[in-house]
């Protein structure tokens, strides 16, 4: 490889000769060889929106030459289309205020703006980072990639798993089958109820996303270093934030108090709130359906799984619920991240919190695993689900536990009773009621409908 000599306040350093960026940026990519992880295109892409919202409103103030600015808008526009992505070389795991890539964007802006004016006169802090510090720069693209991913890919991926589960809780209706607590026989459910339940956790979870937009929609633009807002023009951040809002569609808002925005991570901590929920219901509902399809021959087999790959090396035509698994283990993710994010706000200490960048990578990569985890488990597994009415019908009527609704006319003793006995002899509940002479046939056949029992009151 081919290198040029950059300097920079700490001297000079070599920089491979083709690269946009600088000395600095050179420096942190030799101090931290950690992960290869590197912040996703969403996080760049705020990172360009902020750089070339703030050039245009400096030249509108009179703050940058507008020449200068248009250059710099120009290279931030590249920036947000995700052009010079690979320019973009830092592990998430460095400075823990986000500096280290916050001086990347600086200086890969720079010097891509400079190669369309004859001056070569933009300056990556003067100029790109004018009336910025890393530490209101970072924070803020945390939040505005984050509105984001979560009104751009999470929130259409939930609406589409909550209509597929909806749209089986309607086909599923009059499926009755039995209930399950504990994992033991209960009394008498719809399939379609079921699956209604997995729909409400979804649309509970779009609900929650819609409660914490508004949080995450304030950003720490404005502070600058500590949160006074030194270097900064008045006025100036609530108009670049102004501009970006206009630019995006999307109602961000300056921060109501500066201090809690750049010391405190709360608003991301309530979000990885939020996503933790959602993988806890994706958790819920991709178990529920891999034992209700569990079989085909010893499981419950309640309802039938679209077979998508061979599940076994040595066992021929076996197949598994691939979809559950990978969803399990998109919501274990998630929970881990969580945990991460959670640990990360915590680390606020005094003005600046000192864990951004994995904070910013956990949450991003929550929303994108469960955005993508939704839309596959819909199409690929919900979408095409099928009832196993006979085997359900099957299970019911072998259900003991449908004694409960008959407490009403012989009492729960009578019922243990009944119930423990048809365990044991494998008699029907309503023969064994007949001949201990407890109700009539003609009451059996109303306090006995399974159906019935689905819709719950007294029968």
């Amino acid at each position: 490889m081919e290198y040029r000599t950059e300097r920079d306040s700490m001297g000079e350093v070599k920089v491979p000769a083709d690269a946009l960026y600088g000395a600095s940026t050179q420096r942190a990519v030799d101090n931290f060889p950690i992960s290869g992880i590197r912040f996703s295109q969403r996080f760049i892409w705020a990172l360009g929106l902020q750089k070339g919202s703030s050039a245009t409103v400096a030249a509108e103030g009179g703050h940058l030459d507008s020449g200068l600015a248009a250059a710099i808008r120009s290279a931030a526009d590249e920036v947000m289309a995700g052009d010079l992505d690979d320019q973009f070389v830092l592990d998430v795991f460095q400075t823990g205020s986000g500096t280290s890539t916050n001086t990347n964007a600086n200086e890969v802006i720079a010097t891509r703006a400079n190669q369309t004016r004859d001056e070569g006169d933009v300056h990556p802090n003067d100029h790109v980072n004018f009336g910025q510090s890393s530490n209101d720069v970072i924070p803020t693209a945390i939040h505005v990639s984050a509105v984001a991913a979560l009104r751009e890919d999470l929130l259409p991926a939930l609406e589409t798993l909550a209509s597929s589960l909806e749209a089986k809780a309607s086909e599923f209706e009059n499926v009755v089958k039995s209930g399950r607590t504990h994992l033991m026989d209960a009394t008498p459910v719809t399939l379609g109820q079921e699956f209604g339940g997995f729909a409400a956790q979804v649309r509970k979870g779009i609900e929650r996303v819609e409660k914490v937009l508004p949080e995450l929609e304030e950003l720490a633009l404005g502070g600058t270093a500590v949160g006074t807002g030194i270097n900064a023009p008045d006025g100036y951040a609530a108009a670049v934030i102004a501009l970006m809002a206009e630019r995006t569609g999307y109602p961000y808002r300056e921060a109501d108090d500066h201090f809690e925005a750049q010391g405190g991570k709360d608003a991301a901590v309530m979000a990885s709130g939020v996503l933790k929920t959602i993988a806890n219901s994706f958790f819920k509902i991709a178990n529920d359906i891999r034992f209700l399809g569990s079989g085909p021959t010893s499981g419950i087999s309640e309802i039938r799984i679209k077979a998508l790959q061979p599940g076994s090396s040595i066992m021929p035509g076996k197949v598994n619920p691939v979809m559950s698994e990978m969803m399990m283990m998109v919501a274990a993710q998630v929970m881990g991240n969580d945990e991460t994010i959670t640990w990360s706000g915590a680390n606020g200490n005094f003005e600046l919190n000192v864990m951004m960048p994995v904070m910013a990578h956990n949450l991003l990569q929550s929303i994108e695993l469960l955005a993508s985890a939704a839309t596959v488990f819909a199409e690929r597994c919900v979408d095409g689900i099928e009832a196993n009415d006979q085997r359900a019908r099957e299970l019911v009527e072998k259900n003991a536990i449908i004694v409960t609704a008959l407490n009403p006319y012989i009492g729960y003793d009578n019922g243990a009773k009944i119930a423990k006995e048809a365990v044991a002899s494998g008699r029907s509940v309503r023969e064994l009621v007949l001949e201990a002479g407890l109700m009539s046939e003609d009451e059996l056949d109303e306090a006995l409908d399974i159906k019935g029992m689905t819709e719950g009151g007294l029968r």
